[in-house]
């Protein structure tokens, strides 16, 4: 949660455990669990989702990852997003996908990067992090279902 304004309480978790089973659900996707596997540790999750506020390039469906410090630098963001944008354009047939991160995350950019994206060079204000945060400002990063084929054939 470095790049994020707060940690989540435990409440805060749980709740939004629930949310993301409650999303894949109704749509049959969604930010999905990731474990190690050969020790088989639940390390984070990675997927797609819709976000439900406001954003300057709504609609849209995003790619995301929040992984455990501890598992960092090992691969296992970009393998598991890689599966992740393999389903996004090979089985919902989507056009686009977005992911977006603070301006400082170079880590995150880095995993966009590795995926194939491209930075938009659209930097926004997220809309639901606070006026005064050194994480307000956020880069724009995307990829197109011909990028991707041709990237990945």
């Amino acid at each position: 949660m470095e790049f994020f304004p707060a940690l989540l309480s435990h409440e805060e978790s749980n709740e939004m455990a629930t949310e993301i089973q409650r999303r894949i659900n109704k749509k049959g996707w969604g930010f999905w669990a990731v474990e190690e596997k050969t020790s088989k540790i639940f390390i984070g999750f990675v997927g797609l989702n819709q976000p439900s506020y406001e954003l300057p390039f709504n609609p849209c469906v995003e790619i995301g990852w929040r992984l455990s410090r501890k598992f960092w630098g090992y691969g296992y963001a970009t393998e598991a997003a890689n599966s992740a944008m393999e389903y996004a354009f090979d089985i919902l047939s989507l056009n686009e996908v977005v992911a977006f991160t603070p301006v400082s995350n170079k880590r995150s950019q880095a995993v966009m990067e590795r995926l194939g994206m491209t930075n938009a060079r659209k930097n926004f204000n997220h809309p639901k992090i606070p006026n005064n945060s050194a994480l307000k400002e956020h880069v724009l990063y995307k990829i197109t279902r011909e990028q991707w084929q041709s990237s990945n054939t």
